[in-house]
This record gives structure tokens, C-alpha cells and sequence, in this order.
């Protein structure tokens, strides 16, 4: 589409905006525009109700001069969603990602979690989780988990979508600001209570979910406390297809020569080339997660005010999510296994599509694995902040604030065992449909068709650790020097460390101690109940022998016998998670607010300023440095000087403009900084990967414009357009090469089935030369209360979002290749629609939220051009009813489409994954006093 039809197609959607806007506008009430504020600041107070919650966000909209959505909680400790994330995807621009049925991550703009900040109460923090291996695993990164919280322990969230120099950099999206309640924000003594019990209707299970919120303050209103607390347990079940990619026939050694394929050569059937080679999946398997969650959560605040001028506040936040996870998979491991592997199996029939694809099969002399697998997962966060704010003069004042945030994520246990069937018959897939018919030729639900065969089957024992620390320091005065003129200049100081660990088998992981098959057969136990609302292919089995991994530990002594000891820094295939990273960034700044109506009458009002930053890092990671794997060390400095500029203007009391220009920088990943690698052999899959300290900032020039109708209280029509120039990007390259040409000990390959020649996917972070990114908002916030009688009860919010990106990915560790695609976690459509009804006693409202698909991976590997994650279409639906003005029960029903996790890879859409995790019911009761 080009620009001028884009345009004009802007311009007519405007239209059609103003002319639904003005019916409304024509039949309300005529209500006095809120008061505009210089400051951009809103006081906080307590509203109840969501149309009330809207209303005292979009205040907090319509007055800042910056690009700023937000959200309110309806009630004290009563946040409109259970989720944060789900919260904010109401806001327009924001999109999620969801693991495990619950919101984990966001994009703000088309920028994924890696280019989005989050502060809570002020101050940057990390949140860090752990997830499936389909899900993206530990977060490693700087995007923040929001799976961490429950939302009832805070009171207001924002996105600024447009930069001010007072606001620290590191976003390119957006800076979410999470607010926890505080005691003089309450008029009087508060108490809130609530208990609530949770349905999955896959995992069939039922669990609490409690939270309670006490705050007090002196008669005089100087000295207020309070505390909230909330706890919740979640116990899911996810389950479906796990692939693990695609790949071409002459990978990992092809097939074997007698295998035969209707209208194909030998030589085509094991070709070489991705571009003319036939695909087939890697590891076509089923996959089952029981997943156990307990979230405790608390929040502090004291608050004093020794004098009408000064108010000190100290906030504590604390967050422990505690989780096991259970994983039973059933793999047919000998497509992705060179040697014995791939090399042996023998295609005996199949059907190729369009796309080159061998969607479908049958063959013999197929390796299948089983897989049980028992994680333990903690995650422990905690934050204190102090801060002064204190008024000179009436126009003279300052504002000081010191923190420590702390997120220690531990992945203790973590066990696989494995055990195999070699080279079955008549091994049969048919991907045809989505979910796919994946029929073994043997009866994998009978102990005899199985072995734990040393060299072959595997022991891993994996724990590791993952911390995150930041500390901040920072001070600023604000001036009013004439009326409408106001001056602001301040400093801040940030220290993020970073740290990770993990342990790993010194002898190897396929070197076990063998068993009979009657040993085995004792520690061994029936997997049942798979499939349930997928649809399941007939002959795709429902139920399969899996490891006892309590037999093992007892009976096998996984823990106990000296041959599965593990080992850190000395062990050559876990040293590569040692990793620390030390990063301070020391930022001064200063900016001019004005509104030239207080002036000169002109109802123009915004802010300009410059904001300078220093970065010092400092990475420690082991390296190979000829045949000796040792630690190494690297650090840098950069800075930049990044200006900003935000414009309001007030057409009319109900119509006002903005304009925003701005430079911007986010930080390249934090593990990504380490100047060593990682070697990774499990089951089929063979991985290097390597950081890269040099990685540089990635840097934008942005452009935003908008304009917003408030026809009526509670009301607005917005659209906005927005384009960053993304200067600098750090993009993951990944090539498949092989070991031996690594220049890496042939040691290190010792107690794994794989060997020199075997093709290893090597990935490491790269600088590439970015590109643009542009879009448009639409945003529609209308109560009805225009309408007669119940109509009136109303109300309706949307917004949609298109963003279009193209971005340069080398494609060569030479940097002679790349091609341009999307950004990666870019989702070109995404739109949300609310439509609720709301009385005094009554409340209903149901949600749909959309987004397009997007990519997870650019270049992708074994000749996929990319991978990625299927477009999702989310329903959810709350209801309440105020039995009396203290005691409210209430419904939510989340997912009720019951949405599959589909994840895909090439252009093509081979599968990579389907999951599903059911439907979310909570059914609860609230008190407040």
C-alpha cells in the first residue's frame, strides 16, 4: 500500500470516527472538560467501578503533554484484571504473549519485552521467570515477566509511549510504570478483603486465590500505613504437538539408501540444498505439562508528612512465585539423530505438497523416545525505595529517590531421563491437518517395547540460576520561574548486575547405567489421558509408558551414584552459563515545561529538553582460547545525548493535538554481553552459542503525532500515527556448521551421542544496520450514557493498531548476506474491544483481544527463513454484583475460546507447536470496609 492511499485512508477513517463521535456528542449532556494541568501529574484517589476506573485513566491521559495510557484499579486492592499483562493489553499499541494460560510478556508499538522498561514505584526493575522449552525457557533478558505479580497488590499502571528527558532511557516501545497503593492516597482507615476459587477446566483442578489490604492514617492526615497481601495457587495442564522444527533430507547425514519416495530420486529425497531440498519434521512428538503454581505477594508503604510542604515515602514490594512442572513427551527422536539415527531410517512411502514438504509418511527403522522430565522453578523479588519530595517555595521544589530491587530466579531441580525404542517399524505421520496423526508402529503403552541403553538414553540433571539486582540513586528540581513556564533538571545513577549458574553431568548425559528389562519395567509407569478437546487424530496414541522419575531416584540413584555427579565451572558444558554482566548508567538531565495559555493565550502547552547518559559494562564468560577453555573479561563505555519534545494543542475545549519527537536507545540484552559461549547437546538438537560484549545500543529517531477528541466525560476518539528510524539493531544470527570447524576440543563432546561432523546450530547476538518502523493507533473510549433507560448502562472501548516494519537480518557471519524482514515479536495487526454494562449493583463486560502473527527468530535455522508464533484470538469475560455496598460477588471467565499456542517456522507455516492450557474460570467474593 502506498503512502498516499494510506493517507487518504487515514483521513477517510477519521471521518467516519468524527461523524460516529458527534451522534454521541449530540445527544449527552453538556459536562465541563477537566481541568488541564501544567504539571501533567494527577492525583491519585480511590474510584469504584470500572466505567470509573476508565474515566480517571483517560484524566491521566488527557493531561500529560507526553504520549501516556493508563489504567486504574476499579476498587481499593481491585484491579480489572488477574493478570497485569492482560490489563495492559487493553491499552492501545500493547499486545501480549502468554505461557502457561496467563500473560507474561508485552509489546508496546511492535517492540517486544527486550525494548520495553518497567519501573515499579519509580524505579527500573527486572523480573525474571522461567518457562517451557517451547515458551522460550528462562528469561535471560531484560524484558520483565509480569507473571511474577498478582495485579491486586497495585493500584494504577501506565504506558508513556513518548519520551521526556526526566525519564530515564532503555525503551524504545514504551515505559510501563506499575504503582502500588499507598496510605494517604485512602481518606480514611480501609480495609479490603477477598476470596476467590479457581477453575481449569483441562488440568480439572480448583484453587484458592486470597488477597486483603489493611491501610490506616493519623486524624491529621500526616502519617499513614499500609500493607496488602495476596496469595493464589494455580495448577494447569498444557499439552499437544511439539516438533521441534523442520529440516531438509540431507541433514544430519539423510536417509537411509533404500528408502523410496513416490516420483523422487534417492539424491532428491537426501538433497543438500534447503532451496531445492524436500522438508520433514525434525522430531515429531506429543508433549504433556502439569504445571503447579504458588504466588505470594505483599506490599508496604509508609508515608509521613512532617509539614504541608513535605511528604517522605518508604515502599516495599515483595513477589514468590513457587512452581513444579511434570513434562511427559513421546518423540520420534530419529529424524533429527545423525549416525545410528537418520542415517538408518528408511522412507518406505509419503506424499510431498506444493511447498516441498513431506507431509506425510511412513517409515521404518525409526528411533522413538520417551521422556519424563520434573522441574522445580523459584522466582523471589523484592524492591525498597525511599523518596522525598519537599516544596521550597510555591515554586521551587525538589524531589529525591534511592531504591534496591532484587529478582533471584533458582531452577533447582531440574531431571530428564529418557528411554528409547531403536529403529521400529511402520512408524507413520500425516500432516495434513494441523494438529498432526502421529501413529508409532509398535505399542509404546507396553513396558517390553522399551530400554535405558548406556550411550543412547539419557540422565540429565541440569539446576541453575539466573539474578537479577539493580540499584538507583536520583535527585531533581523543579522550578516555576515565570507563570506557564516551569524548568526541571536532575540526575540519576543505575547499577544492574547480573549473574547466572548451572550444573551439569560430569561423565556425559547419554552415559547411564543400564537396565534389564525387567529393572526397568519396575521403574517405569503408564502416561494416560493425553488429547483431551484437541482432537486428536485416530491412531495418535492417548497414552504411553514414560520414566518414573521416583523409581529412578530411588531405585536408580540418579542423585545418589557417582556416576551422575554434576558440575559447575568445571564441568566444560555447563561453564558457559557462568555469566555475570555489571552495567551503571549515570544520566544527567534537563527540560523546559510550558503552557504558552497561561503565557499569551495560546493553548499550547508541552515540554523540550536533553537528556545525557554514560554507560559503563563490565562481562566476565568462559571462552575457547585454543585448546584451553578459560574465563575471560570484557568491558566498555559508551554515551549519547538524547533530546526530546512533546507538543500539546488545544483546538477547541474537546479536540487537542500532539506532536512528539524524540531520540531514543535500548540496551542490548543482558546475557547477550558475555564475552564467552555455551555448548548444548540434548537429544537431537547440537547448539553453540556465544555472546557478544561489542553488541552496541539500539537507537532510534522517533516521530509521533496524534489527534484526540473528547467529546464527552469518559469519552474519546484518537487516532495516532507514530515512526521510529531504528539506526543500530542487535539481531541473534544462527548458522548451522559443523563442530569440528569450531575450533572447540573434541573433548567436550565426551558422554553425548553427538560427534565432530555433526552440524551444530551456532548462535550468537550481531550488529546489524536496523531500519524503519511505522504505524497508526485508533482508539474509541464511549459510555453510552447518552441512551435512554438501561441502554445508558453502556459502554464500549477499542482500539486497533498496524505496525509495519522492515528490518535488516545478516544472514552470514561475514555480514556479505542478509535479507529484510519484520522485527522480530512484531505483530503487523492487533486489536482490542470491551463492551460492558455497568449499574450500581451490576456488572458485565467481555473482551476480545487479537494479534497477527509474528516472528521469534530472523534468519531461522536448518534452511526455515524464519520461526515464529501463529496469530491468537483471546475471550474474556467478568461479571459482579454488589449484594451489598461491602460485599461483592464476582465471575471471571478467561480464554473461554480455549486458544492454542501455535507456533510455526518458514514462511510456509510448517508446525513447530500446538498447545493448548484450557479454560480459566475464578469465582469469588470481595469485603471491603
Amino acid at each position: 500500500m502506498n503512502g498516499a492511499y494510506r493517507l487518504k485512508s487515514m483521513l477517510n477513517l477519521s471521518s467516519v470516527i468524527a461523524t460516529i463521535a458527534l451522534a454521541s456528542h449530540a445527544n449527552a449532556q453538556e459536562q465541563a472538560a477537566p481541568p488541564q494541568q501544567t504539571g501533567g501529574e494527577v492525583a491519585d484517589i480511590v474510584v469504584t467501578g470500572f466505567r470509573a476506573s476508565l474515566n480517571s485513566a483517560l484524566a491521566v491521559k488527557r493531561n500529560e503533554t507526553a504520549t501516556v495510557d493508563a489504567i486504574k484499579a476499579e476498587d481499593i486492592a481491585e484491579f480489572p484484571d488477574l493478570n497485569l499483562a492482560e490489563s495492559l493489553q487493553r491499552i492501545p499499541g500493547v499486545a501480549i504473549s502468554r505461557v502457561n494460560g496467563e500473560g507474561r510478556n508485552i509489546s508496546v508499538r511492535g517492540l517486544g519485552a527486550e525494548y520495553t522498561r518497567v519501573r515499579i514505584n519509580g524505579m527500573e526493575a527486572i523480573g525474571t521467570t522461567g518457562g517451557t522449552d517451547n515458551s522460550g525457557g528462562v528469561n535471560r533478558g531484560r524484558g520483565f515477566d509480569f507473571n511474577i505479580f498478582s495485579s491486586d497488590l497495585f493500584s494504577n499502571l501506565s504506558v508513556r509511549k513518548t519520551a521526556t528527558a526526566d525519564v530515564e532511557e532503555g525503551s524504545l516501545g514504551g515505559t510501563v510504570d506499575l504503582q502500588t497503593s499507598r496510605p494517604l492516597d485512602y481518606r480514611k482507615p480501609t480495609v479490603a478483603l477477598s476470596a476467590a476459587a479457581s477453575y481449569n477446566d483441562l488440568s480439572e483442578k480448583t484453587t484458592p486465590r486470597l488477597s486483603g489490604l489493611v491501610a490506616t492514617q493519623t486524624d491529621d492526615g500526616r502519617f499513614g500505613i499500609l500493607l496488602s497481601v495476596a496469595y493464589e495457587e494455580r495448577k494447569i495442564k498444557e499439552e499437544g504437538a511439539n516438533i521441534t522444527r523442520w529440516t531438509y533430507g540431507g541433514f544430519n547425514g539423510g536417509f537411509n539408501a533404500a528408502s523410496t519416495l513416490p516420483g523422487y530420486s534417492l539424491a532428491q529425497i537426501n538433497d543438500n540444498n534447503p532451496d531445492t531440498a524436500l522438508f520433514h519434521p525434525r522430531i515429531p512428538g506429543l508433549v504433556s505439562y502439569d504445571i503447579s503454581q504458588q504466588r505470594l505477594g505483599a506490599a508496604g508503604s509508609v508515608q509521613f508528612k512532617p509539614t504541608d510542604r513535605t511528604l517522605i515515602s518508604l515502599d516495599g514490594l515483595y513477589s514468590r512465585l513457587d512452581g513444579t512442572r511434570k513434562e511427559a513427551q513421546l518423540q520420534a527422536i530419529s529424524f533429527s539423530r545423525s549416525g545410528s539415527g537418520k542415517p538408518q531410517t528408511i522412507i518406505r512411502d509419503g506424499v510431498v505438497d506444493d511447498d516441498n514438504n513431506i507431509i506425510s509418511g511412513r517409515f521404518d527403522n525409526v528411533d522413538l523416545r520417551s521422556q519424563s522430565r520434573y522441574d522445580v522453578l523459584k522466582t523471589e523479588f523484592y524492591q525498597v525505595t525511599g523518596s522525598v519530595d519537599h516544596q521550597f517555595t510555591d515554586r521551587l521544589k525538589v524531589f529525591a529517590m534511592a531504591g534496591y530491587a532484587s529478582s533471584e530466579f533458582s531452577n533447582p531441580i531440574q531431571t530428564t531421563v529418557t528411554i528409547d525404542a531403536i529403529n521400529t517399524g511402520n512408524f507413520q505421520y500425516d500432516f495434513s491437518t494441523r494438529f498432526p496423526n502421529i501413529q508409532p508402529g509398535v505399542d509404546v503403552a507396553n513396558p517390553a517395547t522399551w530400554s535405558f541403553i548406556n550411550g543412547t538414553s539419557e540422565v540429565r540433571i541440569r539446576p541453575q540460576t539466573v539474578s537479577n539486582a539493580f540499584t538507583t540513586a536520583k535527585g531533581q528540581a523543579e522550578w516555576e520561574a515565570i507563570d506557564g513556564v516551569t524548568l526541571k533538571a536532575g540526575l540519576d545513577w543505575r547499577k544492574f548486575e547480573y549473574g547466572s549458574t548451572e550444573r551439569r553431568r560430569l561423565s556425559g548425559e547419554t552415559v547411564v547405567a543400564p537396565l534389564t528389562q525387567a529393572q526397568l519395567a519396575g521403574m517405569t509407569t503408564l502416561f494416560s489421558g493425553f488429547g483431551k478437546g484437541l482432537n486428536v487424530p485416530s491412531g495418535t496414541p492417548t497414552a504411553w509408558i514414560v520414566p518414573d522419575l521416583n523409581a529412578f531416584i530411588s531405585q536408580g540413584g540418579i542423585y545418589a551414584n557417582p556416576l551422575y555427579a554434576t558440575g559447575g565451572i568445571e564441568n566444560a558444558t555447563a561453564r558457559g552459563s557462568y555469566i555475570t554482566v555489571t552495567e551503571e548508567d549515570t544520566g544527567v538531565w534537563g527540560m523546559a515545561q510550558f503552557n504558552l495559555q497561561d503565557m499569551a493565550g495560546v493553548p499550547i502547552r508541552g515540554d523540550i529538553g536533553l537528556r545525557y547518559v554514560k554507560t559503563d559494562q563490565f562481562s566476565t564468560g568462559y571462552a575457547s582460547q585454543g585448546t584451553a577453555i578459560n574465563l575471560v573479561t570484557a568491558d566498555r563505555s559508551y554515551n549519547r545525548w538524547l533530546p526530546s519534545l512533546n507538543l500539546v494543542g488545544n483546538i477547541t475545549d474537546d479536540l487537542q493535538v500532539r506532536f512528539a519527537a524524540a531520540k531514543t536507545l535500548a540496551r542490548a540484552g543482558i546475557a547477550s554481553l558475555t564475552p564467552g559461549g555455551n555448548l548444548n547437546v540434548s537429544g537431537g538438537n547440537r547448539t553453540f552459542s556465544s555472546g557478544n560484549p561489542d553488541l552496541k545500543p539500539t537507537s532510534s529517531k522517533n516521530l509521533d503525532a496524534s489527534i484526540e477528541w473528547y467529546p464527552m466525560q469518559g469519552a474519546i476518539y484518537a487516532i495516532s500515527a507514530f515512526r521510529k528510524d531504528i539506526g543500530s539493531f542487535a539481531q541473534t544470527l544462527s548458522v548451522g556448521v559443523p563442530y569440528s570447524s569450531l575450533g572447540l576440543p573434541d573433548s567436550l563432546l565426551t558422554g553425548t551421542t553427538a560427534s565432530p561432523g555433526d552440524i551444530f546450530i551456532v548462535s550468537q547476538p550481531v550488529n546489524s544496520d536496523g531500519g524503519i518502523l511505522k504505524g497508526f493507533e485508533i482508539n474509541i473510549q464511549q459510555p453510552f450514557s447518552f441512551l435512554p433507560g438501561f441502554l445508558s448502562h453502556f459502554g464500549v472501548l477499542a482500539n486497533y493498531t498496524y505496525v509495519k516494519s522492515n528490518i535488516e537480518y545478516l544472514t552470514s557471519a561475514s555480514g556479505g548476506t542478509s535479507v529484510t524482514a519484520p522485527l522480530v515479536g512484531l505483530s503487523k495487526k492487533a486489536a482490542n474491544a470491551t463492551l460492558y454494562f455497568e449499574t450500581e449493583k451490576f456488572q458485565v463486560r467481555g473482551s476480545v483481544a487479537y494479534r497477527s502473527k509474528y516472528l521469534t527468530a530472523v534468519p531461522g535455522t536448518e534452511g526455515n527463513a524464519y520461526n515464529g508464533t501463529n496469530s491468537t484470538l483471546n475471550v474474556d469475560a467478568q461479571a459482579s454484583y454488589n449484594l451489598t455496598k461491602r460485599l461483592k460477588l464476582s465471575i471471571e471467565a478467561i480464554n473461554l475460546t480455549d486458544e492454542s499456542n501455535d507456533q510455526f517456522v518458514d514462511e510456509t507455516n510448517r508446525l513447530n507447536v500446538l498447545t493448548h492450557s484450557g479454560r480459566q474460570f475464578n469465582f469469588g467474593v470481595r469485603y471491603s470496609f
